[in-house]
């Protein structure tokens, strides 16, 4: 199971994912990660994936719902810290080109 925890900044909101993010964890996720948004208004959503494990197409699902909520802001979001086997899903769906990622741990 996926969690998050948030630290907020000045018009930053950090978001460390850990764990297996699959499709009984994303809906949870995707409400946690509203619902900071509403609340703060960051400029910069920033996801730190470095803590995620397995991750399968409902990330994607989490990914463009926090994508879409900051445009919403007129904000944005980066990815970090992305995993390989993560970093696979995101590249074939194509991600990396709409967000940016940085993909920098290894499994």
């Amino acid at each position: 199971m996926a969690k998050v925890t948030f630290i907020p900044g000045a018009g930053t909101l950090a978001a460390y994912l850990t764990g297996e993010i699959d499709h009984h964890a994303a809906q949870s996720l995707r409400r946690e990660i509203d619902a900071q948004i509403d609340d703060r208004l960051p400029e910069l959503l920033t996801l730190d994936f470095s803590g995620v494990t397995f991750m399968d197409s409902s990330g994607i699902a989490v990914l463009l719902r926090a994508d879409r909520r900051m445009r919403e802001t007129e904000g944005h979001v980066e990815v970090v810290g992305v995993p390989v086997q993560a970093g696979r899903v995101l590249q074939a769906a194509g991600l990396h080109k709409l967000i940016p990622m940085a993909f920098g741990r290894k499994e």
